[in-house]
C-alpha cells in the first residue's frame, strides 16, 4: 500500500467554493498535528437569491427571430472568484517561500478552479490532491483521513 505523505511543515488546503481552511502540519508524516494558519469563509447565497432580473433577449441579425440569453449563475461565479482569491494567497505564499509542500483537499469543481489559478511554483509543491469535501469536518477527522493508506 502506498501512503499519502503530509510532510512536517507542509501546508494543507481544505476548501470548497465558500470556505477555505489552511493548515500546517506541526507533526510528522506518521502522526499529523494540523494547526490552523488561516480560515476564510464567504457568504454565497444561491443564485435565485442573488439575481432577480429576468433573462435578457437577443434579436437575430437576420429575420425577426428572438431568443433568451442564458442567465448568469451568480453562485457559481462567486465560487470561482473565491477559488481565485485562495489560489492567489497560495501563489504569494509560495513566492515568499512560506511552504515547501502542499496538500490540496477539495471537491471536483473547486479543485478544478484552484488548479486553473495556481502558479507554477504552487503546482510544483503539491504533494498530492484529494478529491473530497472535508470543509465541514473537524481537524482531528481531517488528520485521520489524510493519514489513511491507499491501494497501489
Amino acid at each position: 500500500m502506498a501512503r499519502r505523505t503530509v510532510h512536517n511543515h507542509a501546508w494543507v488546503l481544505v476548501g470548497d467554493g465558500r470556505k477555505a481552511l489552511l493548515l500546517r502540519n506541526e507533526g510528522d508524516p506518521d502522526l499529523l498535528n494540523l494547526r490552523r494558519v488561516e480560515v476564510r469563509e464567504q457568504d454565497n447565497p444561491p443564485t435565485h437569491e442573488q439575481g432577480r432580473s429576468a433573462p435578457g433577449r437577443s434579436f437575430s441579425s437576420v429575420g425577426a427571430g428572438r431568443s433568451a440569453v442564458e442567465t448568469t449563475d451568480w453562485h457559481d461565479l462567486e465560487e470561482e472568484r473565491f477559488a481565485i482569491s485562495v489560489a492567489e494567497t497560495l501563489n504569494r505564499a509560495a513566492e515568499n517561500g512560506l511552504f515547501k509542500h502542499l496538500v490540496v483537499v477539495a471537491p471536483p469543481r473547486a479543485l478544478a478552479d484552484l488548479r486553473a489559478h495556481f502558479s507554477r511554483r504552487v503546482q510544483d509543491r503539491i504533494t498530492f490532491e484529494l478529491n473530497k469535501d472535508l470543509t465541514g469536518h473537524p481537524i482531528p477527522d481531517i488528520e485521520k483521513i489524510l493519514s489513511v493508506r491507499e491501494e497501489d
